[in-house]
């Protein structure tokens, strides 16, 4: 354990944002499995709803810094391209 004052409190904000990150990560994941599903449904009006809703975690996640600004480019234009496609 680190005896510096500051040290200690690099441990607990490293700690609290990775927790944070975590919790981004996931729901962002959840989101591109439920556009993923609607798209395998089959179901247009769904897909083209939980895109939207997922572009919009998936933005803020960059915003964040979580995901590198073309990581959630990337992303987007994926889900994007497999709505459209259907």
């Amino acid at each position: 354990m680190a005896n510096i004052k500051s040290a200690k409190k690099r441990i607990l904000v490293a700690r609290t944002r990775t927790e944070r990150n975590k919790a981004v990560r996931s729901g962002v994941k959840t989101a591109i499995k439920k556009v993923e599903a609607a798209v395998e449904s089959g179901d247009k009006a769904a897909a083209s709803e939980a895109l939207k809703a997922a572009s919009s975690v998936i933005g803020k996640a960059g915003s964040k810094g979580v995901y590198h600004q073309n990581n959630v480019s990337r992303k987007i234009a994926r889900l994007s391209k497999a709505v459209s496609a259907m």
